[in-house]
């Protein structure tokens, strides 16, 4: 059985996760961490990049883009979480652009706030990936605002719920929800849903 190897608290890995149960693929999650389990993670995948995936014949798949570009080509077309049309899809490349910019610098503040020491904090660093968070939230939110309304889940839909989640988990003080209407709803629409649940951040 496919194995997907990483903590669901990474919004990478949760991604990965709720993507491949809507793409109807099923797989085996292997709870390692980069941090608690580092020896372990080292094992199946030397770079210890989270998520990896392990594929029935062995080949190892990491990055979670690159991941779901593979289940994505051989997705049904019902199970397709991104348009084919190349206007729609260029749409949603650009939103989950933006999105995945903000989940990589809230990423980086949450190892500045939470693993490195105070006393050896950058500020200027702090600053930099602090403003590049803020802008990459305020045109995700943005483009949010040109797309309608749906209950079903795809993927900009499924990667703006796991990012915000994430970071109104980890980081609240640095980016206020109220100031971000837009993805705060989307986020509160689809974590109710099951798949969703099923993978929940802890």
């Amino acid at each position: 059985m496919i194995k997907l190897v990483g903590m669901i608290d990474s919004p990478y890995v949760r991604r990965v996760a709720i993507s491949l149960e809507l793409y109807g693929v099923e797989f085996e999650s292997q709870p390692l961490s980069v941090f608690s389990t580092f020896e372990a993670f080292s094992r199946i995948n030397p770079a210890v990049k989270a998520p990896t995936l392990i594929l029935d014949n062995g080949i190892r798949l990491m990055d979670s883009s690159l991941i779901l570009n593979y289940f994505e080509a051989q997705a049904a077309p019902e199970r397709r979480l991104l348009p084919v049309a190349p206007d729609a899809l260029a749409n949603d490349l650009q939103t989950l652009g933006f999105l995945l910019a903000a989940a990589e610098k809230a990423v980086q503040n949450v190892y500045e706030h939470h693993q490195r020491p105070v006393e050896k904090q950058h500020a200027l660093w702090v600053e930099r990936i602090t403003t590049q968070l803020l802008a990459a939230c305020r045109e995700w939110n943005a483009l949010l605002k040109t797309r309608p309304a749906s209950a079903d889940p795809d993927q900009v839909a499924v990667t703006s719920t796991v990012v915000w989640t994430f970071i109104q988990s980890m980081i609240p003080h640095v980016v206020n929800a109220a100031d971000f209407r837009e993805i705060q709803a989307v986020a509160e629409s689809f974590e109710s849903q099951a798949v969703f649940k099923k993978y929940p951040f802890n």
